[in-house]
């Protein structure tokens, strides 16, 4: 009969997590892995595998997190669809201009690191963008209907504009812009959402 494991699978993800996020996959020993997660190497390995199949529970386990707040957004029928994407690309702007450390985003770190080299990351990231993508196009679509967005307008050629804008703003930040003008931008892309209504 199976030991219980005599931790919690949550904690050691989100420790695992942090330290991947903090130092990327390379740079990440499997005693740094270790210490972050208070448990020993033969831990590790029984319960997650190896270190690329820990690396990708957390990044799937992350990714996950960020599209479902990401669908929930920009499908709150309790707001008008044109809300719901202004309301989106401005609280990701703030999050973006707060990141104080400019630690960036988890999926765009792993996406520059790994994601040419390893179809696994690659695969994981895609999706993740994919259902991002759709979750803005059908938004986008839905103000189309309501008389919001220019019913001329490509919803899915502008869902890709929108989401090159915030994945661009974090790279900007990462960077070393400013609030200053991170927040500008993003005001400036709901200007055009908005400003492209049909007369």
């Amino acid at each position: 009969m199976a030991r219980p494991r005599a931790f919690d699978e949550k904690t050691v993800i989100a420790a695992a997590r942090d330290a991947f996020w903090n130092r990327g996959y390379a740079a990440t020993s499997v005693e740094d892995l270790a210490a972050a997660t208070g448990l020993g190497k033969s831990s590790l390995y029984g319960a997650f595998g190896d270190k690329h199949a820990l690396y990708l529970r957390t990044l799937g386990d992350y990714c996950t997190d960020v599209i479902d707040e990401v669908e929930q957004e920009l499908r709150d029928p309790g707001l008008p669809a044109i809300d719901r994407l202004a309301g989106h690309i401005r609280a990701k702007a703030a999050a973006i201009a707060a990141d104080e450390d400019r630690r960036g985003c988890m999926m765009a770190r792993s996406s520059a690191e790994l994601g040419a080299a390893d179809a696994d990351v690659d695969r994981v990231i895609g999706d993740s963008l994919n259902r991002w993508s759709k979750a803005l196009a059908d938004c986008i679509a839905e103000a189309q209907g309501d008389g919001a967005v220019d019913a001329h307008a490509d919803p899915e050629a502008l869902a890709t504009l929108l989401l090159s804008l915030i994945r661009g703003l974090e790279t900007l930040r990462k960077g070393g812009v400013g609030p200053a003008q991170i927040m500008p931008a993003a005001e400036q892309a709901v200007g055009l959402l908005t400003g492209s209504v049909s007369a």
